[in-house]
């Protein structure tokens, strides 16, 4: 069974079976949905309580957990203490996890090839359009490249992986900053549309001489070619568990209001340069609170059983010391 059925399966179970206790619902981003699905799954067989999870873009999250149809919406792009407190809603960082670039190019391995934030912004701005550019040559001078159109795959939801990798690139690039900038969904000056993780992940494994983004997880589960890439030290840094805990190391979750931070570009010789935490939403006061106390529970046991299984699928927990922040937030910020 390839790995997007199998998730699909994992949340499809946790569905079926949501019905025999609180209802608990959420949807949104599809950064964190191998995670959550397996948490779902191993918490089904735990609890015996089911999770139903929509994997539709974190814009589809935002909306849905401010119309109150979900019990908790999930998101890659954090909302602002203003927007939290417009909407009464609590926000936290559930998982970190980071973006890399893909491509499929025919005899490059996995992580041989490299990319610094600038050449990245110029072929996503459609100045750089062949794999034989000079940019890409200088970064890879022992790398056989063809001399051939690079497609380019991005994102057609909103999506807090574009919003991560756009923040990246707004921050490396001042022509992106200025003409493209950076948000869940912008005008894109060129690419093809997939919709989530897994249609960028799917596009990219059946077009030759592509490159997308995606979350970490679909690129090694799908088998995807990824890309080092230079960090803001100047270091070329692979995507490993290591680099991108380097680069979360630098977050100071207890001053930030809602706990937002970005990790995009963050310093560091070994820091991966596109880390991403992703965010839970739900109502300061739920509409059904059977059902969010049933998610909280569940959220609780993932912090405390289901480390071993983010780290298996290459994300990273949530730090003890910042759990401990986020419980007391559940208390004093949620009516149950």
């Amino acid at each position: 069974m390839n790995f997007m059925k199998t998730i699909v399966a994992a949340g499809l179970v946790a569905a079926s079976t949501s019905a025999f206790a609180a209802d608990i619902t959420g949807a949104g981003a599809t950064f964190p949905f191998p995670i959550y699905s397996k948490w779902a799954d191993a918490y089904k067989k735990e609890t015996g309580n089911g999770l139903n999870y929509q994997s539709i873009g974190s814009g589809g999250g935002i909306k849905q957990i401010q119309a109150k149809t979900v019990t908790f919406g999930a998101t890659d792009m954090p909302l602002k203490a203003e927007q939290l407190e417009k909407d009464g809603l609590v926000q936290w960082p559930m998982v970190m996890g980071a973006i890399v670039p893909v491509v499929n190019l025919e005899g490059v391995k996995p992580g041989e090839l490299v990319f610094d934030g600038a050449t990245l912004a110029d072929v996503y701005l459609g100045k750089i359009t062949k794999w034989d550019d000079p940019a890409i040559k200088k970064l890879n001078p022992n790398v056989k490249l063809p001399s051939e159109a690079i497609t380019v795959v991005r994102r057609s939801d909103g999506s807090g992986t574009t919003f991560n990798f756009t923040d990246y690139l707004s921050k490396v690039s001042a022509e992106w900053k200025t003409k493209v900038g950076s948000g869940t969904a912008v005008e894109w000056p060129t690419g093809v549309g997939a919709k989530g993780n897994e249609g960028v992940s799917g596009n990219i494994g059946q077009t030759k001489n592509s490159i997308g983004y995606v979350e970490y997880a679909y690129a090694k589960q799908n088998k995807l070619t990824y890309a080092a890439l230079v960090n803001k030290a100047g270091k070329t840094v692979q995507p490993t568990v290591a680099s991108f805990q380097a680069a979360a190391s630098n977050a100071d979750w207890a001053k930030a209001p809602g706990y937002y931070v970005i990790l995009t570009d963050q310093p560091g010789e070994q820091s991966w340069p596109v880390t991403a935490s992703t965010f839970i939403l739900m109502q300061k006061e739920p509409t059904d609170k059977a059902a969010s106390a049933e998610a909280i529970k569940f959220f609780k046991w993932a912090f405390a059983s289901g480390g071993k299984m983010a780290e298996e699928l290459d994300y990273i927990p949530m730090p003890e010391a910042v759990v401990k922040l986020i419980e007391k937030t559940w208390s004093a910020d949620i009516k149950s």
